[in-house]
């Protein structure tokens, strides 16, 4: 009977993040047309003009933000992105881009926040980062997606009773069955989400 139970919870468990994993996927505005879009930024830097109207998909931190006559050009400290194409926390920049957009994007709403782009690579431009130059790798931007960064708190796993029958009533927070036990502290991640 117990043997029951718990197969039948490990069942119910894997067919829950059987169900979970499927809704995870790229968001529409930055699935781009091609299958598989361009993604290494040291590749296409180091051959720029064999790239030029591939399609292409950068994320990272927008940097500056420049009106221009009919676009706003982002300029995008990018970041390697996840199986979702989300900018990945904690890593080092690859290196910068420009990314045309059509019409007016409000500086005020993008400077200092995590995008990724979506469209066919342009070329190249000359620059400055600081007082250096630098040679940006162009890009026409076909959709984007701004992320919010929010913190979560993590609770330590808690122990499991045994024969898989749950707590017991009457015994209170850091008490089981068997005396006490510390479940240790809880975590705060940072995560980007939608």
């Amino acid at each position: 009977m117990v043997g029951q139970q718990s197969m039948m919870r490990s069942g119910i468990l894997a067919l829950g993040a059987l169900f979970l994993s499927g809704c995870v996927s790229v968001p529409d505005a930055i699935k781009g047309t091609s299958p598989t879009p361009q993604q290494d930024l040291v590749r296409v830097m180091n051959a720029p003009q064999l790239y030029v109207g591939q399609e292409a998909r950068f994320g990272g931190r927008v940097v500056n933000v420049d009106n221009q006559q009919g676009k706003t050009r982002l300029e995008i400290a990018t970041l390697p992105l996840d199986s979702v194409a989300r900018p990945l926390l904690g890593q080092p920049s690859r290196g910068r881009i420009y990314a045309d957009v059509s019409g007016f994007l409000d500086p005020v709403d993008f400077r200092n926040q995590l995008v990724t782009v979506v469209g066919p690579i342009t070329g190249t431009a000359e620059g400055k980062v600081g007082a250096r130059p630098y040679k940006f790798m162009v890009m026409q931007v076909n959709g984007f997606k701004r992320w919010r960064v929010t913190q979560q708190v993590v609770m330590p796993p808690q122990p499991i009773d045994p024969w898989m029958w749950g707590g017991r009533p009457g015994f209170g927070y850091g008490y089981g069955p068997w005396g006490w036990y510390n479940p240790g502290p809880a975590q705060v991640q940072t995560v980007v989400t939608e």
